[in-house]
């Protein structure tokens, strides 16, 4: 039989943390909280105990994530040490590749270069006036 000290807990938000779908650890706690993260269809905390086949739906910005836990650990590594801790779903997959595609169709913002000169300041007296005097 197993003493409790010997059985090592891995929580969520340092899993969540240590899988990098977080750059900081309390930023993974702040998103559990939010319920952003689910375990098996349940709102939890961010001290919940996580184990292998857990399946986590995680929402990020406009990604929605459904993956299954299948290695535990505390310490984060490299991101390829990080993909072997869990397996995404393949429609989850799909979903979010369908959804990069039509953010990357969509026309971009228009952008302004900061502050106007005085040549576009003098543009723009010219067009509101109507006088081409300058």
């Amino acid at each position: 039989m197993q003493s409790a000290d010997s059985i090592e807990k891995y929580r969520i938000d340092k899993w969540l943390f240590a899988a990098r779908f977080f750059k900081t650890r309390s930023l993974a706690a702040e998103a559990i909280d939010r319920g952003r993260v689910t375990v098996n269809g349940l709102r939890v905390k961010p001290a919940k105990v996580l184990s292998t086949g857990d399946m986590l739906i995680i929402r990020i910005n406009n990604c929605r994530y459904e993956i299954e836990v299948l290695d535990l650990t505390n310490k984060r590594g490299s991101a390829t040490i990080a993909q072997q801790l869990y397996r995404e779903t393949e429609e989850s997959r799909k979903q979010r590749e369908l959804l990069t595609a039509c953010l990357k169709a969509q026309p971009q913002p228009f952008s302004t270069k900061g502050r106007p000169t005085k040549r576009d300041r003098r543009e723009i007296e010219r067009f509101i006036t109507g006088n081409d005097d300058y």
